[in-house]
């Protein structure tokens, strides 16, 4: 996942139509304390919430316009919720619930204290003075994933770069900023790889382009300690790597780098993500991630396998030394 720019992230201010591509404007947190249980933090739980309603709501055959002017607000604002993008008010919880009918106070209570959990922020809220709003909900995701499939071209991905190369990563966005800026950065990203450490850690499949190898981000001495680096996390049971040559020649995803989610929780759909300079695009719906899936099997069967990639980055790495 490139981080070059900031980040990644997700949520829309306006109406977004299921599955529709989403370019983020940032989440909303109503503060608290994050429940240290749930890996994904908010974002998952307001995505298991904003189904649960929509379910309840489609049950009881009422339209979103309806159900907003129950909470005093806007068909649009009922869709938001549904898709998890917005935070929640109890009370407006509440009000829906009554409207659709749901009585029994054991399932009211467990709703409710969803949409209490599901505004509390996540591990990366004391990162908010560097982090960008529209990549907030991108680490929920992450974090809750069971499995991440990432296609880089320019920059090693984010969960495997070194600190030295994450420092000089940041620069090349931030090349202005103050040093304390800059190591808060560099701090953040370093929390996030311990996800790949944590008890239920994510699998996480890498296919990297030859050129992310031969760019030498932050200088030769960087790179030689990232390309070290990267033949160690291949070690990790949880973590493969790949590489597409230079011989392969055109490939399936010439457009550019991207990411696949999937997640444990059945009611979660498999997202595309895709980093752009400000902002990020998301695909949920069911065409766009098997079209993008298709193609991330393509570039795994053109790379090195994951077998032979160990050797193949020792020789990138003995071509530095040259």
């Amino acid at each position: 996942m490139t981080m070059a720019p900031s980040g990644h992230g997700s949520v829309p201010d306006g109406e977004v139509a299921d599955g529709a591509p989403i370019v983020d404007d940032g989440p909303v947190f109503a503060g608290g304390v994050a429940d240290p249980g749930m890996a994904g933090g908010p974002t998952v739980l307001r995505i298991l919430l904003g189904s649960q309603l929509r379910r309840l709501r489609e049950a009881r055959g009422v339209s979103r316009d309806d159900a907003g002017w129950e909470i005093r607000s806007s068909g649009s604002k009922i869709s938001r919720m549904e898709l998890g993008r917005v935070g929640f008010k109890e009370r407006d919880v509440a009000d829906l619930l009554t409207l659709y009918q749901v009585t029994d106070e054991t399932e009211r209570d467990a709703l409710l204290a969803l949409a209490r959990q599901a505004n509390n922020p996540g591990w990366w809220h004391r990162y908010g003075d560097v982090l960008p709003n529209w990549f907030q909900s991108y680490l929920g995701l992450e974090a809750a994933a069971a499995l991440i499939r990432a296609y880089e071209v320019q920059y090693i991905p984010g969960l495997l770069q070194t600190r030295d190369y994450a420092r000089a990563v940041v620069l090349l966005a931030h090349d202005g900023a103050p040093p304390d800026e800059i190591e808060r950065r560099v701090e953040l990203r370093m929390d996030r790889q311990k996800v790949l450490t944590r008890p239920g850690a994510p699998q996480l499949w890498a296919v990297v382009d030859e050129a992310a190898l031969r760019r030498p981000i932050g200088g030769i001495d960087v790179m030689r300690g990232q390309i070290e680096h990267l033949i160690e996390a291949g070690r990790l049971p949880n973590v493969t790597v790949q590489v597409i040559p230079f011989r392969a020649g055109g490939h399936a995803a010439a457009g550019g780098a991207f990411s696949l989610l999937r997640f444990p929780d059945q009611e979660l759909p498999d997202v595309v993500y895709m980093e752009q300079l400000t902002s990020a695009l998301y695909l949920d719906k069911r065409d766009d991630v098997d079209y993008y899936a298709a193609a991330m099997e393509r570039l795994c069967v053109e790379a090195v396998s994951p077998t032979d990639t160990p050797a193949f980055l020792r020789a990138a790495l003995h071509d530095l030394h040259s």
